[in-house]
């Protein structure tokens, strides 16, 4: 199994449709065996779907879970990881025509 979280300094970051970089865990028997953080060359939103697609992610981190990217990946493989409803997108200025949950891609929708 190979799990990808949106990753920034150590944690986990709150912006999936903005991250720069995920890190991507191997997992085998419940153990994960290497990791590595991957730069997104700049893309975001919708393109993020073929990146994970390309790096074969099974499972993507993409909302609700705060704190360090190791420490979530170790909960989640004991069956521990938790939804915080605390964890919310902080990196920018929430100013007009912009709201995290709504936004927008070339003129569409693009689900983040």
């Amino acid at each position: 199994m190979k799990i990808a979280v949106p990753y920034e300094n150590g944690m986990v970051f709150q912006h999936f449709g903005h991250t720069a970089e995920f890190k991507f865990y191997e997992v085998e028997n419940g153990q994960v065996t290497t990791s590595e953080v991957v730069s997104t060359n700049g893309q975001g939103h919708g393109a993020l779907v073929g990146f994970l697609a390309q790096h074969n992610a099974n499972v993507v981190f993409c909302g609700g879970i705060s704190g360090p990217a190791d420490a979530a990946v170790a909960d989640y493989l004991a069956g521990k990881l938790r939804f915080d409803p605390n964890a919310h997108c902080d990196h920018h200025d929430h100013g007009e025509g912009h709201h995290c949950g709504e936004h927008h891609c070339g003129g569409h929708s693009c689900g983040q």
